[in-house]
């Protein structure tokens, strides 16, 4: 194992109450320090683990108020406003053509996201997507060149019953 400066111990002690995994920090150390850890050695510095038991009061201190501030700032982090993390998901569902599993995973987390609410407003906007996106041409039925005529008629449920019942062809028997 090899011997670390009391800054790389900081640094490794503030990545692990920030929850990042051993392997994490263990990459970063390397990256950021030019030093080649294992993980094993990593775990000495979390004090919620056994590896960590026989951690510095100093740093078990430097620990807990790291771990403190982490949570009680999260929101200083950007995918925990739900608003980035819906148009995050907005993004990832426009640019998924043709992949229906990942969509369907998108969907289901933003609905997720929602807790229950709006849905009938999501699954509208959801439908005006793919609308908007065979308008465009690059939507699921967008490369079929064929022109469709739509008719929708209205009728009188009046009249059509009466007409209903004189027509022979629908009568039963």
């Amino acid at each position: 194992m090899a011997a670390l400066k009391e800054p790389v111990k900081i640094f490794i002690v503030q990545s692990l109450a920030c929850f990042e995994t051993p392997q994490q920090v263990a990459d970063a150390v390397k990256q950021q320090f030019k030093i080649e850890i294992e993980r094993q050695q990593v775990a000495l510095y979390d004090p919620t683990k056994y590896a960590g038991r026989n951690l510095s009061k100093k740093l078990k201190d430097l620990f807990e108020k790291t771990r403190e501030d982490f949570r009680s700032n999260v929101y200083d982090i950007p995918l925990a406003n739900k608003a980035v993390r819906l148009n995050e998901l907005q993004k990832m569902y426009g640019d998924w053509n043709k992949n229906k599993k990942m969509k369907q995973l998108i969907i289901k987390q933003i609905k997720d996201e929602m807790h229950g609410y709006e849905l009938q407003l999501l699954d509208a906007q959801l439908k005006q997507l793919e609308i908007d996106k065979i308008k465009n041409g690059d939507g699921e039925g967008a490369d079929d060149p064929t022109p469709v005529k739509v008719t929708i008629q209205v009728v009188d449920a009046s009249k059509s019953n009466a007409e209903h019942q004189s027509d022979p062809e629908c009568t039963s028997g």
